[in-house]
Formats: C-alpha cells, sequence, structure tokens
C-alpha cells in the first residue's frame, strides 16, 4: 500500500515537472522577439552587424554604456516620437471616457428596458459581433468624409465610441443586475440618468476596467484607420499621427538604424505592457462578472 502510494506520488512530481518545463519553453519561445528587441535597441549599427548569428545577439550592450541608450535619444529628439505618443495618449483619453459612457448607455437600455424592435436590435448585436472590423472600414471612410471629418482628429475619435462588443458585455452585465436597487431608487425619486451614474455605473466597476482597457489597447495599436483619415506629417507642424503611425513614418526615414527601429518598437511596447500587467486582474473580473448575479 505504501509502495502505491509512493508511486503515485512520484508519477504525480513527474508530470507538473513535465508541465512546468513545457510551460517554460513556451514562455521562452514566445518571449524570444521580445528580447531580441530589447537587446538590440542597445547597439550601434555596428554592434548589431558584429553580433549577428552569434550568441550575443541575446547580450545587450553593456561594454559601451555611455552609448546604451543613445537610440531611445535618437528616437525621442530626432525623430520626436514623443509628439506621437503624445497623439495617442490623447487619442486613448477621448475613446475609453466615450466608450465607457456611451456603450455602457446603450448595454444599460438594452438590458433594463422594454421598447419596440427589441429582439431585432438584439439580433442585430449578435450578428455584427461576427462581422469583421475591416470589412467596415470603407463604407465607415465614405460616411466620415461625407461628414467632413477626414483630416481632423473628430475621425479618430468619434468612430470607436460605439463598440457592439462592448455594448453586449454591458448588456450581460446589467441584465444580471437586480432589478430591486433600480426598483428602490425609482421609489426615491430619482431619475433614469441618475440610477445609471450613481447606481449602476459603481456596480460595473469590473467591467468598465475591462472595457477601458479594450478600448485604450485598440486605440494605440490602431494604425489603418488613422492613416487612411488624418494628414501626412509635415516638417514644422504638430504631426496628427498616433504613435503606430510613426514606426512606419521611422523606419522610412534614410539613415535609420536597426537599433533605433527596436528603440521605438520598445517605447511604443512599454504601455501596452503595463496594462496588461496591471489591468489582467480586472479584465479577468470583468469577464467572468458577466456571469454573477448581483
Amino acid at each position: 500500500m505504501e509502495r502505491e502510494h509512493i508511486l503515485r506520488r512520484t508519477k504525480f512530481i513527474s508530470a507538473r515537472v513535465i508541465l512546468y518545463l513545457f510551460s517554460v519553453l513556451i514562455a521562452l519561445f514566445f518571449i524570444f522577439p521580445l528580447v531580441w528587441m530589447v537587446v538590440t535597441s542597445t547597439k550601434t549599427e555596428m554592434q548589431y552587424a558584429n553580433d549577428l548569428g552569434s550568441f550575443a545577439t541575446f547580450i545587450p550592450n553593456f561594454q559601451e554604456l555611455s552609448t546604451f541608450f543613445d537610440n531611445y535619444a535618437s528616437v525621442f529628439t530626432q525623430y520626436d516620437i514623443w509628439q506621437y505618443a503624445l497623439n495617442s495618449f490623447g487619442y486613448a483619453a477621448a475613446v475609453v471616457v466615450g466608450n465607457i459612457v456611451v456603450n455602457a448607455l446603450a448595454g444599460y437600455v438594452m438590458a433594463k428596458f422594454n421598447f419596440p424592435g427589441k429582439g431585432f436590435v438584439t439580433f442585430l448585436i449578435m450578428f455584427l459581433l461576427i462581422v469583421p472590423v475591416e470589412t467596415t472600414i470603407i463604407p465607415l471612410y465614405s460616411i466620415v468624409h461625407t461628414l467632413g471629418m477626414s483630416g481632423t482628429v473628430l475621425a479618430v475619435i468619434l468612430p470607436p465610441l460605439v463598440s457592439v462588443f462592448n455594448i453586449f458585455l454591458f448588456q450581460q452585465f446589467f441584465a444580471n443586475i437586480s432589478r430591486e436597487y433600480i426598483e428602490a431608487a425609482q421609489l426615491d425619486g430619482a431619475s433614469q440618468l441618475r440610477i445609471f451614474f450613481v447606481i449602476m455605473m459603481p456596480l460595473s466597476a469590473p467591467i468598465v476596467a475591462t472595457v477601458a482597457t479594450f478600448a485604450f489597447i485598440g486605440v494605440w495599436n490602431d494604425y489603418i484607420w488613422p492613416t487612411m483619415v488624418l494628414p501626412n506629417p509635415q516638417p514644422g507642424q504638430w504631426p496628427l499621427y498616433p504613435i503606430q503611425a510613426a514606426l512606419t513614418t521611422i523606419q522610412s526615414i534614410e539613415g535609420v538604424t536597426t537599433g533605433e527601429v527596436m528603440a521605438s518598437l520598445v517605447v511604443t511596447s512599454i504601455p501596452i505592457f503595463l496594462v496588461y500587467v496591471f489591468a489582467q486582474k480586472y479584465i479577468v473580473e470583468g469577464i467572468g462578472a458577466g456571469g454573477l448575479k448581483i
């Protein structure tokens, strides 16, 4: 009996060790491009060429610490990437706030109100969830151009304010909130807007954090749409392009080094990395909260 217990324990430990080793290998496989990107961003073009094809490719430039951050200084001073970064932060802030308010209101109406055609609207939302975003770019551009917003920041900010996926998330969350909260507030004379902002929104903090995270990442990573609707950067003028579009601009400049390109990629990736690190818990809570009864 004791021997069988030891064998089972040994098999269990062996399985766990194999699982951990496999997980580490998979993690190394996915983290490899990031390591190479960060390491290359610390090297000059000559150092990068000399180290290429050897193990030194994965070792940062510790030999010449005076030039360790030269590539980062170049992308901020010579290529003005900080201007594009400020644009992206401004676009993201406007879209995040507007996305939460607009989609939360729509989700609240869909979850707690009965009106003619509600079933059709629900079906339309479910149908649009499976429609690729890329198929809507051309019609959306035609609408933006017809409204005279092409070439302005409104063309970047207004279209992302409505998201059927976020409406669906809010609808599912609000549908699981007990109507007793609403009825109690109505007895106290609260209006629907007050109920929404004072009661429903504080209760929906997890889903709000989830939507805010998705909206920020979507705007920060957006490249195709801003380059379609915004004018090309002109010398001596503040560019309207977001940071993702700046990467293409930097890479097309004659004389740019591989280290400078990698440094710009690192700068672009840092906000996304931080958002994922700090918002991961809220994303899990927000997605899971849709199935909870409050």
